[in-house]
């Protein structure tokens, strides 16, 4: 046997069966197949030590154990990018470009969670790997990036070349490298970056080899060297050359399309098979990156978008209480302030007194907090490791923050409530909340100004809105005021009056009773005269409404100070009958749409509104329910779903036709 010829042969046969499974993810043959071969190799190596070349397959093992770290000066230093943290970032980010030199073409990317890597050719061969380090002098990981098994040990290329991307840890293999640690009593990984961190910088290489890691490339140093004259074309350059390149960059025609694919990965990042911290926006002409220019740490070329943080530190510097509409007591965590998804956060709800004992929050210590449901801001848990010696426990307060009245808990409840039906709290908050945007909507009257009314004695009661016209000429005078905006306020109270029945109800503040329930109530006693005319057991038959719901709707409406302010709203010009704004059609009935792509005719709300005025539904995913799917221009992965699930696809001309029947 000619033991160099089939060195090669086996050679290059193991590394096109690693670019076609790590880098295609379509292999060809099966793992036993793969791993004869390699085993195959092995033997040959060690029989004829000569025929070992430096680049062999045989060397993604890792077997290499290093004293050190040798340092590594880059030719081109590996710069960080600027970061927009917010839709103003990206476009005074755009603005400056285009005043440098135009509109611009861009390229976006994901921004991979991992850490910067260089990879340096020779003839094609792989003869450096190197870290970013501070930029400018970075280590060599040579012996570690040869087990990356997605890295090309040789490519068909002879000219010298230098392309870098990012090093990362999958998802899944992040799981199995902490179920081994776990199994050998050792601390787990926090995360996939950090895991990857770790795993490139172990001193013996067969350490790196079980971490499977892998490698995005994102850039081709020196491109004109390559006669590459975009970013897009550096990165189809790469991939030709056998390196894994993320498939979902895209070129952009301006600002506004890389905002909406920003919109679309914010939300599709959780189900990806790696961890993403942000997106890359790159200017795609090469030419034009000098004449832009550079900061000293950065290019003005680039940015890179980052996600808001969805969970942070801070620390409690008081908790106070909050009394509600129904008179139940909230514990407030008055925080240092700090941005959480975006927005400046300085207060966080504790829920109730059980919340706070459970999870022993205590004023001044650190705390984990996240928006539940993206929207509000609450604690997660508490830093215990940082909490002060002289901390002490939460104690639940016994008497009303406002009033001053006895608190009261109710059997099998965890809210402590203030009873007094004169507490200044308890009004102004059903105040707010009857003016408020899902109740009655009165645009203009909102909590401060409801407040300040309330103060003043303009407001004591939901009655007192459809009287502040008696008190207009007062109003008008008032610091802050005047005669068009307290003119445009009394319009508003009186458009306000027209809302649907269900509107109202929800209004009321009714305990337990939300907007959904609200309107379910609404179809069935589509009158005010017949509210309250209900039995329980009619109630409790009713679709969304049980037990509890029941009772105080019954409570509710058997209370005659309720009873009255219904009849003064109503003899005040407030609209007391329902309509039902649904005109159903049996093609829309109980169907469920999905919208995706850049549509033309309507506006994503113009669609979902008409959709719904029909009797349909409108999901934001794709899933075996789904009826129909609404495919504009650009429409991406929920076309692609619909397509493999066999899910009917209508062009929005289609949609307009089946509208128009």
């Amino acid at each position: 046997m000619d033991a160099l010829k089939r060195i090669k042969e086996l050679t290059k046969l193991l590394e096109k069966y690693s670019y076609e499974y790590y880098v295609l993810d379509n292999s060809l043959v099966t793992d036993q197949e793969f791993d004869a071969l390699l085993h195959e190799l092995i033997r040959l190596e060690e029989e004829y030590p000569k025929f070992a070349f430096e680049n062999s397959p045989t060397k993604r093992i890792g077997s290499k154990i290093l004293d050190k770290f040798e340092k590594v000066t880059h030719d081109v230093p590996m710069m960080s990018l600027s970061n927009a943290f917010n839709e103003d970032d990206l476009r005074s980010f755009d603005e400056k470009i285009i005043k440098e030199v135009g509109m611009v073409e861009y390229n976006v990317e994901l921004k991979i969670d991992g850490l910067a890597g260089s990879l340096k050719y020779e003839n094609g061969e792989l003869v450096l790997g190197a870290s970013r380090g501070n930029g400018t002098v970075g280590e060599d990981i040579t012996q570690n990036v040869k087990t990356i098994k997605s890295i090309p040990l040789k490519i068909d290329y002879p000219n010298r070349l230098e392309v870098r991307g990012e090093i990362f840890m999958s998802k899944k293999a992040f799981e199995k490298a902490n179920e081994e640690r776990l199994e050998n009593n050792l601390n787990a990984f926090k995360n996939p970056r950090n895991a990857a961190s770790g795993s490139i910088r172990q001193l013996d290489s067969s350490v790196a080899a079980k971490r499977k890691l892998d490698m995005f490339i994102y850039s081709v140093i020196k491109p004109e060297d390559h006669q590459i004259k975009t970013h897009s074309e550096a990165l189809l350059f790469a991939k030709k050359l056998g390196f894994h390149i993320n498939p979902l960059s895209k070129e952009c025609k301006n600002i506004d399309e890389v905002i909406e694919y920003i919109k679309q990965y914010t939300e599709k990042r959780h189900s990806l098979a790696y961890e993403i911290d942000g997106i890359v926006v790159k200017v795609n002409n090469l030419s034009l990156y000098d004449q832009i220019g550079y900061t000293a740490k950065s290019p003005k070329w680039a940015i890179a978008y980052k996600f808001p943080a969805e969970e942070v530190i801070t620390q409690i510097n008081e908790i106070t209480f909050q009394v509600g509409r129904t008179g139940q007591i909230t514990p407030v965590a008055n925080l240092a302030p700090v941005n959480v998804q975006g927005s400046l956060v300085s207060r966080a709800t504790l829920h109730n007194e059980d919340y706070l004992i459970d999870k022993d929050i205590r004023e001044n210590d650190y705390v984990v907090i996240k928006k539940a449901g993206d929207i509000i801001p609450e604690v997660v848990k508490v830093l215990f490791e940082r909490r002060e010696e002289n901390s002490r426990p939460f104690k639940m307060i016994t008497t009303c923050p406002v009033c001053e009245s006895n608190l009261v808990r109710k059997a099998g409840e965890a809210g402590h409530y203030c009873i007094n039906p004169l507490c200044d709290a308890k009004k102004i908050e059903g105040l707010i909340h009857f003016a408020s945007r899902k109740a009655m909507y009165i645009e203009g009257l909102g909590e401060r100004i409801i407040e300040q009314f309330y103060n003043d004695g303009f407001l004591k009661s939901i009655k007192d809105i459809y009287l502040l016209k008696e008190h207009r000429e007062a109003l008008i005078v008032k610091e802050g005021f005047g005669v068009k905006s307290i003119e445009k306020l009394l319009e508003n109270i009186e458009k306000s009056k027209t809302r649907n029945l269900d509107k109202l109800l929800f209004g009321l503040g009714i305990r337990h009773v939300g907007e959904k329930v609200s309107k379910v109530i609404a179809g069935h006693y589509p009158s005010l005269d017949l509210l309250g005319k209900w039995t329980y057991d009619e109630l409790i038959n009713i679709d969304e409404i049980g037990d509890i719901i029941a009772k105080s709707l019954i409570d509710y409406f058997k209370d005659e100070k309720n009873q009255l302010l219904l009849s003064e709203l109503k003899a005040l010009g407030v609209n007391t009958e329902y309509t039902s704004n649904v005109n159903k059609k049996a093609e829309f009935t109980s169907k469920t749409f999905v919208l995706t792509g850049k549509l033309e005719l309507y506006t994503r709300n113009e669609a979902k509104a008409l959709i719904e005025s029909l009797g349909g539904k409108v999901s934001s995913s794709v899933s075996k329910k789904t009826t129909y799917v609404v495919a504009g221009s650009d429409a991406g992965s929920k076309l692609a779903k619909a397509q493999q699930l066999g899910i009917k696809v209508l062009s929005e001309q289609e949609f307009k036709d089946l509208l128009d029947r």
